[in-house]
């Protein structure tokens, strides 16, 4: 996966819940989530940051495009709990579908119960 002007890695640490933007073997940003359960599940995005040195190279909108690329071949959708992710979605939405509203309200309990996971 490429972002843009720049040769981009993505790789899912789904044990640590975070999607790992590389750039030349650093670490230049992530997206922090948890899979929500009972099945059928989503993916739930809580946060994501860009290391400053990266900045303005189009990593945070690969790790959101990544995210959703991702939920559509595990047949879950995303919950965009994440500011960031949810913004994407809206300037996106032939790429990120909605996830339904009783969905959002149990991910943000399951969030609630769980702070570890901010």
């Amino acid at each position: 996966m490429a972002a843009e002007n720049t040769s981009v890695e993505i790789r899912d640490d789904r044990e640590h819940g975070k999607l790992v933007a590389y750039e030349d073997g650093t670490v230049a940003g992530t997206i922090a989530y948890f899979v929500m359960y009972p099945e059928p599940g989503a993916l739930v995005a809580v946060h994501t940051v860009v290391r400053p040195a990266y900045e303005g190279k189009g990593i945070a909108g690969a790790l959101a495009r990544e995210f959703y690329t991702m939920a559509a071949r595990e047949g879950v959708p995303v919950v965009p709990l994440c500011p960031y992710v949810a913004k994407w979605a809206t300037r996106h939405p032939e790429q990120a579908p909605e996830a339904p509203e009783e969905l959002v309200r149990g991910a943000q309990r399951q969030l609630e119960s769980h702070p570890e996971l901010l």
